[in-house]
């Protein structure tokens, strides 16, 4: 049985921001301000698992370090896998495919276009290269 890691979408502003969060206690409004959300947003995020305490008067608190390492760990981890030389990523299926009869065109000095079509669901896909690393195509 597969495991699903249940991951919040964050908007590009919070990820940016939040590991300049100090190590302290802030109020939910303190942050909100800090990473500039909306509190309602916060407050969503805070059922599901942003750590935060409460103390006796009930009121909540969240230590900026560790709502910065929630941040991180609600990220996607990138793919750090190379295409090879007969392969572009194609934008139409979101992943590297074959190119399918590729040509070459020469843009500017060392640059080439490589254009082709998706082995997947026949798109054009585009790749740039230097031209002294581009296998000769026919």
């Amino acid at each position: 049985m597969e495991v699903r890691i249940h991951r919040t979408k964050l908007p590009h502003n919070v990820i940016i921001k939040a590991p300049g969060l100090l190590p302290m206690l802030y109020t939910p409004r303190e942050i909100c301000e800090e990473l500039d959300i909306a509190e309602s947003t916060l407050r969503d995020w805070l059922q599901i698992d942003v750590p935060h305490q409460r103390d006796n008067r009930n009121r909540i608190w969240i230590n900026g370090e560790e709502f910065a390492r929630w941040v991180n760990n609600q990220r996607k981890p990138k793919a750090a896998k190379k295409l090879t030389e007969d392969e572009a990523y194609c934008l139409r299926c979101n992943q590297a495919s074959k190119l399918l009869s590729p040509q070459i065109q020469p843009i500017k000095g060392n640059l080439v276009l490589i254009k082709g079509t998706c082995a997947n669901c026949g798109a054009v896909i585009n790749r740039g290269a230097h031209r002294d690393r581009t296998p000769e195509l026919s």
